[in-house]
């Protein structure tokens, strides 16, 4: 055939047939599809960008439910907790806005060394301040702590969390932000972030901000 991605039709008419209409008989039509255009077919479901739509016939009814499979890592809304190798953890709080101040609140898992009795460490962070620390029924602790987004850039600032029963036993919690300008649109926070302040607005490049007390 010279045209073997077309559909190879045979006709077989039997009966008499003028020159306008077949009469008195009846047609047959067989039809025949070639295998490549079938694989072809199958193989055009595509993956994008982590969406994986199901192979659903396109008469379903109008009221089915979409069938369409997002990848887990598009529904993080909230707060990230990542242990790291060395026994600390980072804290991945999103996109924040230049010279505001927000409120943070994270459980971090059980760490035994630790105990239950945890306290912040004396040396101060002029950018984020622990102000609670509460033991959760579950194991771990829920930590609330003061940010503020002092510049635009990816930032990483750093407390520790010092064992009030244990000597010399420390955990060191990274809070990982992505901190936009102010002036660049508001973003989406994520749950277990909110916006307590806002710093007045400044005339210059550097802020005013002196830090927490």
């Amino acid at each position: 055939m010279p045209y073997p991605q077309l559909q190879e039709r045979v006709v077989l008419r039997l009966g008499h047939r003028d020159d306008q209409a077949v009469t008195g008989g009846f047609c047959v039509c067989l039809c025949w599809t070639n295998p490549g255009m079938a694989t072809a077919r199958k193989s055009s479901a595509a993956k994008v960008g982590g969406v994986s739509f199901s192979e659903e016939p396109a008469t379903a009814a109008a009221g089915t439910p979409s069938h369409v499979h997002f990848d887990e890592k598009l529904h993080d809304s909230v707060v990230m907790v990542i242990p790291e190798p060395d026994g600390n953890f980072m804290v991945k709080v999103g996109f924040l806005k230049t010279q505001h101040k927000y409120e943070i609140v994270f459980t971090l898992p059980e760490v035994p060394s630790l105990g239950k009795d945890v306290s912040p460490a004396p040396v101060p962070n002029p950018h984020v301040r622990i102000t609670d620390i509460t033991p959760v029924p579950e194991g771990g602790l829920r930590v609330t702590c003061e940010y503020m987004a002092h510049q635009e850039g990816v930032l990483c600032e750093e407390v520790m969390l010092v064992s009030e029963s244990q000597e010399d036993v420390c955990v060191g919690v990274k809070v990982h932000a992505r901190v936009m300008d102010r002036h660049h649109g508001t973003p989406m926070l994520l749950e277990g972030v909110r916006c307590v302040g806002v710093e007045l607005e400044y005339d210059s490049e550097q802020s005013d901000w002196q830090g927490f007390d």
